[in-house]
């Protein structure tokens, strides 16, 4: 994709007349040289992959390191109870979020929304959505090119791998492209869709990556919970009104600055932070016995 900035998606949105998710899909027709079908049809692919990895979730699956697995299925049994502070919406959300990253961790079926990392972020806020509220599949299509399109400008402006930036730039991407699709599913102007997006993302600037035994397991699949809720509270935010006092163009950018700022240590190297705490160096111990 070509886009860099925000920016220049809302000019063109104005200049053409077409929507967030159109421009991005015209993108995607001129780089690849495929026809409308043939782009379309990949990303419906790409939610048949989401539902895949959610309705094949199994609470007997453990991962090879044993640290994942069946936590999905206590937030399944947590979201029938009535007798809780959050409603079923949220609820969902954090459950889907859950079982996508064991869904992943288990080898059930990799999914990569935009990392592997932050696999659980999108599909939960997604899918809750498709079965909750009952929307058009092909809507549901249409929010994955506007989450598409924030990413390939996070990506551009700045990162998306762990590696480079921290668990923000995985984590915290994922959060602010499902920020943005919500938001149009919503019926959210485009104004509304980008002012989520950053709003989303700020919440999750400085997450430093630091996995125990070096796997995306530990802190990482409840990490995505905390990003798919922050998604639908953007939204909501956004929805309501509110705007981000920065522009989604600097909060990206700023990601990618502070990204930089945090010592490789805290960046998917697994040699501070919680990935040597003595539980974290106990677990990596037992994995090597």
């Amino acid at each position: 994709m070509a886009f860099s900035k925000i920016a220049e998606i809302l000019k063109e949105e104005k200049e053409t007349g077409k929507k967030f998710w159109e421009i991005i899909l015209g993108d995607d027709l001129n780089e690849r040289k495929v026809s409308f079908e043939e782009s379309f049809s990949k990303m419906e692919k790409m939610l048949e992959a989401m539902e895949f990895a959610d309705k094949n979730y199994s609470p007997k699956l453990r991962s090879a390191s044993g640290l994942s697995g069946g936590d999905g299925a206590k937030l399944e049994e947590f979201r029938k109870n009535e007798n809780t502070l959050l409603g079923t919406f949220l609820k969902m959300v954090m459950e889907k979020a859950v079982k996508m990253g064991e869904s992943n961790a288990c080898m059930g079926r990799i999914v990569a929304a935009p990392t592997a990392g932050s696999c659980g972020v999108i599909p939960a806020v997604l899918l809750t959505y498709l079965e909750l509220k009952n929307p058009e599949r092909d809507a549901v299509v249409q929010a994955l090119y506007v989450a598409a399109g924030i990413g390939q400008v996070i990506a551009n402006t700045a990162s998306i791998s762990g590696a480079e930036g921290g668990c923000q730039a995985e984590i915290g991407s994922a959060s602010s492209m499902a920020a943005g699709a919500i938001t149009y599913l919503e019926g959210g102007t485009s104004e509304q869709i980008v002012n989520a997006a950053a709003m989303s993302m700020k919440n999750m600037l400085g997450l430093t990556c630091d996995p125990v035994a070096g796997l995306v397991e530990v802190p990482c699949i409840k990490r995505n919970v905390s990003g798919a809720v922050y998604a639908v509270i953007a939204c909501q935010m956004a929805m309501a009104g509110l705007k981000s006092a920065i522009r989604a163009e600097e909060v990206f950018e700023r990601m990618g600055t502070i990204g930089s700022l945090i010592p490789s240590c805290l960046r998917e190297t697994s040699t501070e932070g919680l990935a040597v705490t003595p539980t974290a160096m106990e677990i990596v111990k037992k994995m090597r016995d």
